[in-house]
């Protein structure tokens, strides 16, 4: 599918994101950095803690709102709240002594904000898509968010430490120009036919998702994707802390490559194998249903982490962690595009924001990978990510290919057609 024969929406939503998340991703990774230095590392680490339970909790606020109101005010509101915050956390670098207190309540602010517009977002791309055209235009999507993100990363790596004030200003200015693209550009077609169940809007939440939690394949499937997760997740968790502390250095053409540098040199494969390959990978996978790109692609994911959990020779660390993008590359907008078509299409954005809990799920279970590492030897934590994601990829076959979710599949996409 060329850019051009896209939907509008879609788009918008491409454009935009790919400048926001690169202007972001130069920015946001260096925050414990920053938070760090300006406070201390317990305040710092408890600071962030909090953050992430907080944007949680608005994340699930945003999916109930994203199918109540019309979408794009939805997101015109919570750009705007966005982009203020942005404003705030810049202004708060110019003193000399910076005002540390603003900065860190505005950036709450924007994690919130950011989090009760990502459900509308997500809630878009399926309003504006059909079964039909789905898998290319997640493939589209999954290529952009790993390009913005490489691009931003190395902004943040060479301007961030000296340049800290420009790089805000860039967001906040990317920030506000989104706000008039949304404005311009974004149709909105949504019908909001969810109404309140309850006086109190928590409640009302909460009994939100209890129809998501009630819908057996879908919660099948978002755990299924949660120990899938795991797997990539442990790269800079276990994987990183095994290689930093075992790996022995070897000269790489001249270069003395120590774990740190491995760990760093797998994150780049990962990376530029996207960029390079997403649309190859795509094309060559149409051939085929999506019923066995998706099996394959887990297959040979599950296969390439469960290696390089345990491999200590480099060139054995590069050739499974490629084989591994490979199976991401071949299963990711199969399993997108998948996973949308079970999503009934008033609660889009409360199934898309019950879905992020994926990867705090994953997160967590990677971070439990390092404790249980301290008890098992590499090959056992091979074993270990291999069980995982065979448990994984059990579930979402179960969830996506069972015999119920086959016959409430097919009823949903007819509705959709």
């Amino acid at each position: 599918m060329n850019f051009k024969n896209l939907p509008q929406n879609i788009k918008v939503r491409l454009i935009t994101s790919f400048f926001n998340r690169a202007a972001s991703s130069a920015i946001m990774p260096f925050m414990a950095l920053y938070l760090a230095a300006e406070l201390n590392k317990i305040w710092a680490g408890i600071f962030l803690i909090c953050t992430v339970v907080i944007t949680f909790a608005a994340n699930l606020v945003g999916g109930y709102i994203s199918d109540r109101f019309k979408r794009k005010k939805v997101l015109l509101a919570t750009s705007s709240l966005n982009t203020v915050m942005l404003v705030l956390m810049t202004i708060s670098l110019f003193p000399n002594d910076d005002w540390i207190i603003l900065f860190a309540a505005s950036y709450v602010g924007y994690m919130i904000t950011s989090s009760l517009g990502r459900p509308c977002m997500q809630a878009i791309i399926m309003d504006s898509t059909t079964p039909d055209n789905r898998r290319a235009v997640y493939a589209i999507d999954y290529w952009q968010v790993n390009l913005s993100m490489a691009i931003g990363a190395a902004m943040g790596g060479l301007f961030f430490l000296h340049y800290q004030k420009e790089l805000f200003m860039v967001l906040s200015f990317i920030s506000l120009m989104i706000i008039f693209a949304y404005h311009i550009w974004l149709i909105d077609t949504h019908q909001p036919v969810q109404k309140s169940q309850r006086p109190n809007i928590f409640l009302d939440v909460i009994e939100n998702y209890k129809v998501a939690l009630a819908d057996k394949q879908y919660v099948k499937l978002v755990l299924g994707f949660t120990l899938i997760l795991s797997a990539e997740f442990s790269l800079n968790s276990y994987i990183g802390v095994r290689l930093s502390e075992t790996f022995k250095p070897v000269s790489i053409g001249g270069f003395k490559a120590e774990g740190v540098h491995m760990l760093s040199m797998l994150n780049i494969l990962n990376m530029a194998s996207v960029v390079l390959l997403t649309f190859f990978v795509t094309k060559l996978a149409s051939r085929f249903t999506n019923r066995s790109v998706l099996l394959t692609g887990l297959i040979i994911y599950g296969i390439g982490y469960a290696v390089i959990t345990s491999a200590d020779t480099w060139y054995v660390l590069l050739l499974f962690g490629f084989i591994a993008t490979i199976g991401e590359l071949l299963y990711s907008p199969v399993y997108t595009t998948e996973q949308a078509n079970l999503i009934p299409a008033d609660k889009r954005g409360s199934y898309s924001a019950f879905a992020g809990a994926a990867y705090n799920g994953a997160d967590l279970m990677a971070r439990f990978s390092i404790i249980l590492g301290a008890y098992l030897i590499p090959t056992m934590m091979s074993v270990y990510i291999g069980l995982i994601v065979t448990c994984g990829i059990l579930l979402i076959y179960i969830a996506l290919y069972g015999k119920h979710a086959l016959m409430k599949t097919e009823k949903m996409v007819k509705v959709s057609h």
